[in-house]
């Protein structure tokens, strides 16, 4: 069982941040990767479904105070939400103090910003990572920690309070979760032990479907690329428990797909199934999601080619690939009527899935069911489940040494399930309207800016050029929180139980996005919460999204000078409007539908630059032995390489005719990029490297670094480097793409 946490599933994100582990259509939602660079405790690796791997973004939105009814109701009868500030943590500003002056800034930038700090600075026991990003992750926790806590004290609750008090007090109540044990899944694991044959199990298959539990490939809306105003169904590879198809087959990879065996044995004896039986069906369970692997297409291969996301067929043509699994039947069980089309995306992989009904043993089908039902609910049951998926997941698979303590696993959960209920308390206290009107006339002067690189492109023919311009023209900025909040009315939580209270919110989830399908985008909606300390690109909708947790420091400070603010949030605003022009974004026309509007020659020139970048990053060795992909992190590099651009010459105009009045002795130009090193403030385990080698679109931090800095020139004029100089790419080797 896979729970759909997802608020937009399916929707076409590209984020700032890193990826972490997660469920089913997570991926859909987060696009692959999430601003909190801490992948939650609560849950592992599936599938990127719809994540299609590319970046987008903003254009103006207008304040628009209409709230659901419901939710004006209960907001007037709540109590109002406070904020104690002098219970939060840090943040992790950039200060003169921290840097290593023992190192040169030309030779080792990573080294001269970070390495004094990220020495002083351990990671906590239970991160597999630690810096910028998780020191405001852990803040923003903090803040939802102090509104879950009021909404569960609140006598007579209602809207979302009411559900945010609900899961909250449910969750903490670790005496009743043990007591309950596995008590809560008995009904579902009674209806794997009585399947017989392949169509009982693809009949199983349609009702956990239709109850939002969702199993070995993924389902849900997303905009047509034909047609970006019009929601369509996808269905994508799904299936594995471990986060990519390398783990199955790579040599470096054996002990953790024996480790993995034996925490598949061990879930099923926790699940009843005596020491013995559980070892055979480990390895049963192994080998079905192996011959799943070998069906499915790598982090990589989904990254760079986002059209294997869009395979339009009828329903009819469906049927005929997976006679086993009619796919009529599915959308009938689903409540939805038969679209005209929807995109089997990775059809090869459903037709391996449709023999696997036919030839594979039901009991092996039995055992892999059984294994993924108590394994995905496993964070929600007692200790004993938790601890298993926390040995496995986290400490085994990415070095973390300690479980977070239950208050942030049941924060999670209430970002995963509700995460914009919380939202809606969350900028009640933490968002001055301040900090949305200087974003605001930031984004201004960073398109302001992006327009003039456009106009002066060289390598650009001027027919390519007006069409990029066209596509500069729709961007649509978002910052800080919707303009109208989802409506949570017909999700019915309780005290009576937390996994309950789960398993509602996720049918409730599910059941929401289905009723997208064949009707038009909402381009209302964001697929990030307020609270999330991330940002995205949207290329279908041709957004860039800011939630109100990201716009603090080191990223944003509305009482900072402007060379911090430029060298933060600016590069952030620049990276995500390039991603519109990124290998795969600039698939994606100025009304987000999926066409080509370059020329032959064009696309070659680009193709060329976007080649050395690709072999720029390869060269860097991020552990002995591994190195960095350039290929897998090639979107985000285009966009941290144009976004640092971008950013400076908005930074430049913003500053013209103004003297340089030096801060903590330093020149605003050295500032700019000073505080860009300190937003990849990082360390991590190295197991948690060692799959962010593998699954991760973005780049190691400290690679992020320097890789675009040594690009500038006017880095080396900040900083008087030299040609030679690890710092200074000049000459063939210096890229510039946009």
């Amino acid at each position: 069982m896979t729970f759909d946490t997802s608020r937009t599933p399916g929707s076409a994100l590209q984020s700032y941040g890193a990826q972490p582990d997660a469920p089913l259509l997570s991926h859909a939602r987060r696009a692959g990767v999430s601003v909190n660079a801490q992948p939650s405790s609560r849950l592992k690796p599936r599938v990127l479904l719809l994540s299609l791997a590319i970046a987008a973004s903003l254009a103006a939105c207008k304040k628009d105070d209409a709230a659901p009814a419901a939710d004006t109701a209960a907001k007037a009868a709540a109590p109002a939400l406070t904020l104690d500030e002098s219970k939060l943590p840090p943040f992790n500003q950039f200060k003169a103090a921290d840097l290593d002056t023992t190192k040169n800034a030309c030779a080792d930038f990573a080294g001269f910003v970070n390495g004094k700090w990220l020495a002083a600075n351990a990671i906590p026991g239970d991160r597999t990572s630690w810096g910028a990003f998780e020191m405001l992750d852990e803040r923003s926790t903090s803040v939802q920690r102090q509104l879950a806590e009021q909404a569960a004290a609140m006598s007579g609750a209602k809207g979302v309070e009411k559900i945010v008090g609900d899961i909250w007090a449910t969750g903490m109540d670790e005496a009743k979760i043990n007591a309950q044990g596995i008590a809560p899944l008995k009904s579902r694991l009674d209806a794997i032990d009585a399947l017989t044959d392949g169509a009982s199990v693809a009949e199983h298959l349609r009702k956990s479907f239709a109850k939002g539990e969702q199993a070995v490939f993924g389902f849900g809306p997303s905009a047509d690329f034909k047609d970006s105003s019009m929601n369509i169904a996808y269905v994508a590879q799904a299936g594995l428990g471990l986060p990519d198809k390398a783990y199955y087959f790579d040599a470096d990879k054996k002990e953790k797909l024996a480790a993995y065996e034996q925490h598949i044995a061990k879930v099923l004896e926790l699940s009843g199934v005596a020491a013995a039986d559980a070892a055979k069906q480990a390895k049963d369970v192994v080998a079905f999601e192996t011959r799943l692997a070998k069906a499915s297409k790598s982090s990589e291969e989904l990254a760079r080619d986002v059209s294997l996301y869009y395979n339009p067929v009828s329903v009819a043509d469906a049927d005929k690939k997976t006679p086993n699994f009619p796919w009529s039947k599915f959308f009938e069980s689903q409540g939805i009527a038969a679209p005209k089309m929807f995109s089997m995306a990775i059809p090869e992989f459903h037709v391996e899935f449709d023999k696997m009904l036919a030839d594979t043993p039901v009991e092996h089908w039995k055992s892999y069911l059984r294994f993924h039902t108590v394994d995905g609910a496993s964070p929600f049951l007692g200790d004993a489940f938790a601890d298993e998926n926390f040995n496995f997941y986290r400490k085994t698979m990415r070095g973390q040494k300690e479980q977070q303590p239950r208050w942030k696993r049941v924060l999670d959960t209430i970002e995963g399930q509700t995460g914009e209920a919380l939202g809606q308390m969350y900028v009640q206290v933490a968002f001055p309207p301040e900090s949305k009107a200087r974003m605001e006339e930031l984004v201004k002067n960073l398109s302001a800016a992006l327009k003039g690189r456009l106009e002066n492109l060289a390598w650009m023919s001027p027919e390519t050029k007006q069409k990029a311009m066209d596509k500069w023209a729709t961007f649509t900025p978002k910052i800080g929180y919707p303009d109208k909040w989802r409506d949570w009315t017909g999700l019915d939580t309780s005290r009576g139980s937390y996994i309950e209270n789960v398993l509602a919110a996720n049918e409730f989830n599910y059941k929401w996005n289905l009723g997208k399908i064949g009707k038009p985008v909402d381009k209302t909606e964001w697929g990030m919460s307020p609270q999330t300390v991330n940002a995205y690109y949207n290329p279908q909708l041709n957004e860039i999204v800011f939630p109100a947790a990201i716009l603090q420091p080191p990223f944003f400070d509305a009482k900072a000078d402007d060379a911090l603010n430029y060298g933060g949030i600016g590069a952030v605003i620049g990276h995500e409007m390039i991603h519109g022009y990124d290998d795969q974004g600039s698939r994606f026309g100025p009304t987000g539908n999926f066409e080509n509007w370059w020329t032959d020659a064009d696309m070659k020139g680009f193709m060329g630059l976007t080649g050395k970048l690709i072999a720029q990053f390869d060269a860097y060795e991020a552990a002995p032995g591994k190195k960095v992909n350039g290929k897998l992190t090639l979107g985000e590099n285009i966009a941290d390489l144009g976004g640092l651009a971008v950013a400076y010459d908005a930074f430049q105009r913003a500053s013209e005719g103004k003297p340089d009045a030096k801060v903590e002795g330093l020149p605003r130009e050295q500032r700019f990029f000073l505080n860009w090193g300190t937003v990849w403030r990082r360390n991590f385990t190295p197991d948690e490297l060692a799959v962010r080698l593998t699954t991760d679109s973005h780049a190691p931090a400290n690679f992020r670094a320097v890789g675009a800095p040594s690009n500038h020139p006017a880095f080396a004029e900040a900083f008087a480097c030299k040609a030679g100089d690890p710092m200074v790419r000049d000459g063939d080797k210096r890229i510039a793409i946009w």
